[in-house]
């Protein structure tokens, strides 16, 4: 299997940068995961509730630990969610276009996460498959 089916195969996710502007690519990708059928959890400290779910300010505070983390932050916020979600023991990451960061993956990769960073659009691959 590869990095993105693991990715997709988790039961449970969070949106690092969900945002309740429609517009923008974290309302997206939340919105994407949720319309799938998969248990998602949004992310973004500046936010109590994004589309009608409670909003987390980090990893460490939501009720369970996600198996799978989307990220669309700037590359400086990235590095902190990837450090927060290593220490919750998150599995997969996947970094959406723009939010890269080289180190972040590093230390990710060095931690033993499944990270997806070559500039793959989740949103693309779930529009495939509905």
């Amino acid at each position: 299997m590869n990095a993105i089916s693991r990715f997709l195969a988790s039961e449970i996710y969070a949106v690092a940068g969900a945002s309740n502007r429609q517009h923008k690519y974290g309302n997206k990708v939340f919105r994407a995961l949720l319309a799938s059928g998969r248990k998602t959890y949004p992310l973004n400290p500046a936010q109590d509730e994004i589309e009608g779910h409670k909003a987390y300010p980090s990893i460490s505070e939501l009720p369970v630990v996600p198996a799978a983390l989307s990220i669309i932050t700037p590359p400086e916020v990235t590095r902190r969610v990837v450090a927060d979600a290593i220490e919750a023991g998150v599995k997969h990451i996947w970094m959406q276009p723009g939010a890269e960061d080289e180190q972040a993956s590093e230390s990710a990769r060095q931690a033993g996460i499944n990270v997806i960073d070559d500039g793959s659009c989740i949103l693309v691959l779930l529009a495939r498959q509905s």
